[in-house]
């Protein structure tokens, strides 16, 4: 986490949301306050896990939460074992839409005192760490849930969601996340994912965009993730869904999560690389690896907010370091020991600036056509592990059996400063490329509040 300075004024930060809630709440409960065309939630990158994650208010009375951000996570699960007060938490009771919702059939009893978490005749689902890859059941509940409205350019209002459905996930089931976190959001091709509920919920479009900060300033450096229609404005009034480039995503028919029940398809977003280029040039590589195959789910390309870097089957990953290191040397790039987890490392001291980062090679992704690529530069392809050695940010992540069953998953690292538009509804992603060229980054978007009334 970051420092106590800025972790206090994160709090009061919080602490002016549950305050500007409360005044303008209505006195009914279970009324919805406001009827917004789309929601917005901070983005904080943690310095030590390399882990993005969020914070808002739940239960009654309202708590703050901190949850890890999971792209293509199933569900919101959360931590009901520790220190889960709520009058406003409602089990789901079994065979009821809520269960239905959750894809859950089964019927389950508690045999300790009712609390959140534990009660019964209920309906459980599977619950997913996809940080270590630890699973496990917990109870299908819902409860309240406060966030904030966006105009597409500040927040704008608070947002009372009254019964938002989760899942109760046992304490142990917090390993490996971002210290003081309370559980996962997930934001996957799922019913009951945070996209799909809003959309449902507010009657606004099934889309939402995510853009991840480089920075790790818990304060000054949060990027967003907005729910509903554009626009999206950062800071020199840059309106970036106004330069994406569209392309198709891809259901894998086989989970891909840690557990998962047959014939569950993945909840995670797949999208179309056909081939990769480094500064112009193809790679050679086993293009069959590319796509999914449609009986086990391996292969195809996913992109992921719970991998750091973005991690390549072997023969993948040997092709483009080949590439990428021929590429370098022609740049008279020198090549220094690899510091792990990078294989491909270079002195930084004969390393150009530019306004995209590091002046290194281009990698393209070439999607549906030629003419549609992804490019990305210096600042999301090297990674600066000390003051002298940049290496590229992308590791082996062994054969396809058993070690990694996705070809390639394009990590976080590669991710930031681009905005990425998920359009459900047209089952599609839109991306910015570097925001950078356009001198901007996704912690430009202003947070400031601008409170209606």
């Amino acid at each position: 986490m970051a420092s106590y300075s800025s972790s206090l004024k994160f709090l009061l930060f919080a602490c002016a949301l549950l305050f500007l809630f409360i005044s303008n709440s209505p006195t009914n409960a279970q009324k919805i306050d406001t009827k917004p065309k789309a929601l917005v939630l901070q983005v904080i990158k943690d310095a030590k896990t390399r882990q993005y994650f969020t914070r808002f208010l739940q239960r009654t009375p309202f708590a703050i939460v901190d949850m890890v951000f999971d792209l293509g996570g199933k569900l919101m699960w959360i931590d009901c074992e520790k220190d889960y007060n709520s009058t406003s938490y409602r089990p789901a009771r079994c065979g009821s839409a809520q269960c239905k919702l959750a894809g859950s059939d089964g019927c389950s009893q508690c045999f300790n005192p009712p609390k959140p978490g534990c009660n019964n005749n209920t309906c459980s689902t599977i619950l997913d760490n996809s940080v270590i890859g630890l699973a496990t059941s917990g109870e299908v509940g819902a409860d309240i849930l406060a966030l904030q409205s966006t105009n597409g350019a500040n927040p704008v209002d608070v947002v009372r969601v009254p019964r938002f459905v989760f899942s109760c996930a046992p304490h142990s089931l917090l390993e490996g996340l971002v210290n003081g976190s309370n559980g996962i959001i997930g934001l996957g091709r799922s019913p009951i994912a945070l996209p799909w509920q809003f959309s449902s919920i507010f009657k606004f479009s099934n889309k939402f965009a995510v853009c991840l900060t480089s920075s790790t300033d818990e304060y000054k450096g949060r990027g967003a993730v907005f729910f509903g229609d554009s626009p999206y404005i950062f800071s020199p009034n840059v309106d970036a869904s106004k330069s994406l480039t569209y392309t198709p995503l891809f259901i894998n028919p086989v989970s891909t999560a840690s557990a998962y029940s047959q014939g569950e398809a993945s909840t995670e977003y797949f999208i179309g690389v056909k081939s990769i280029k480094i500064d112009d040039k193809a790679v050679a590589l086993n293009a069959g690896l590319l796509s999914i195959n449609e009986t086990d789910g391996y292969g195809g390309t996913k992109l992921s907010t719970v991998n750091p870097y973005t991690v390549m089957e072997s023969s993948i990953y040997k092709a483009v370091t080949d590439a990428f290191l021929k590429a370098a040397i022609a740049r008279k790039l020198t090549r220094v020991p690899g510091v792990a987890p990078f294989g491909l490392c270079f002195s930084s001291k004969n390393v150009g600036s530019t306004r995209v980062g590091p002046a290194v090679p281009t990698i393209d992704l070439v999607l549906q056509s030629e003419s549609t690529y992804w490019r990305m530069f210096g600042a999301n392809s090297m990674v600066q592990v000390n003051n002298n050695v940049l290496c590229l940010g992308i590791v082996d992540g062994g054969v396809s059996r058993p070690q990694l069953k996705t070809s390639i998953v394009i990590g976080g690292h590669q991710l930031e400063d681009n905005l990425l538009e998920f359009d459900l509804a047209r089952s599609r992603v839109g991306f910015s490329s570097s925001l950078l060229f356009r001198q901007t980054n996704c912690a430009n978007f202003n947070h400031t509040w601008l409170h209606n009334g």
